[in-house]
């Protein structure tokens, strides 16, 4: 493409993933003086001098904040899905306080996943996700922010209850008929753990997406890093490189998703691994998608 990547999406990457392990406010300021991102996505902060040292150098600088709800469940194992309803409750309290530290960041939105699923409970489990989802854009909806959940693998790592694809696109449906605020949050690194080409996936999810990640994955059993550990592009073994972003950037230009009147963010979660170098990880990054940029065709 003779045109920049930045004319069509807002590019992003996930704080915690991109320097995990750094000072929070040392590795944002980073991100936020490289003007590389238009777009940065943050979770929980430790204690309130840090949310509001982030809040203020969120202010300074002109990027579109986004906020990933995903550690508050992961860490402490809450699941917004579970059939025990004190237990879902308990899931649905730290997504509403959520809602409440993305406004105060000056994000306009919250980004979730679903929990854990047992065949013999499955469907039970997607009415309790329905419920938190509702009540959370509820919430969202009175201070005009939205909610997104991330398509995550449904039997390999996290086991969420959302995907694969269609399951994805149809709980959007059920979640669009009373939310309008909903939407769906889609990871090229993810689309090997559900078994799916970006073609198939993109072209099932269609009409909810709301948000972009792009990533690397090592989907064989046994091999360094399998599951979604979102190691670095050309990572021994693993599923994406520059040829499957270059087939991503071609299904999303195809599907409608080039949009410069109001581009999508499109963040890179991409995490080291090991002692590798947070630093150079991210360059590698930003090469890899530089070079699938310049292959796209116009």
């Amino acid at each position: 493409m003779r045109e920049p990547i930045e004319k069509y999406f807002q590019m992003g990457t996930i704080q915690w993933m991109s320097y995990p392990g750094e000072p929070v406010l040392e590795s944002l300021r980073k991100i936020l003086c490289d003007d590389f991102f238009s777009a940065v996505e943050v979770c929980q902060a430790a204690d309130d001098d840090t949310r509001k040292a982030m809040r203020d150098m969120l202010a300074q600088s002109h990027v579109k904040v986004c906020y990933g709800a995903q550690p508050r469940l992961l860490g402490p194992g809450l699941n917004p899905n579970d059939i025990v309803e004190e237990n879902r409750l308990k899931a649905e309290k730290t997504l509403l306080e959520a809602i409440d530290e993305a406004e105060y960041l000056g994000a306009k939105g919250i980004a979730f996943l679903a929990g854990k699923w047992k065949e013999e409970t499955k469907e039970e489990a997607y009415s309790q996700l329905l419920k938190t989802t509702r009540n959370l854009c509820a919430y969202a909806a009175t201070k005009k922010m939205n909610v997104e959940l991330e398509v995550f693998d449904f039997d390999m790592d996290k086991a969420a209850l959302i995907g694969p694809a269609p399951l994805a696109a149809k709980f959007a449906a059920d979640m669009r008929t009373a939310c309008p605020n909903f939407g769906l949050l889609v990871d090229l690194s993810h689309f090997p753990t559900t078994y799916e080409t970006s073609r198939f996936a993109v072209r099932a999810m269609r009409p909810y997406i709301t948000h972009f990640h792009i990533g690397n994955v090592v989907v064989m059993p046994g091999k360094e890093a399998y599951g979604d550990q979102h190691p670095r592009f050309g990572f021994p073994d693993s599923a994406n490189d520059t040829e499957q972003l270059l087939d991503f950037f071609r299904v999303l230009k195809e599907e409608g998703f080039f949009c410069p009147e109001a581009p999508y963010v499109l963040s890179f979660e991409v995490k080291p691994w090991n002692k590798e170098d947070h630093d150079i990880v991210v360059a590698n990054t930003k090469r890899v998608i530089r070079r699938a940029w310049a292959l796209l065709e116009e």
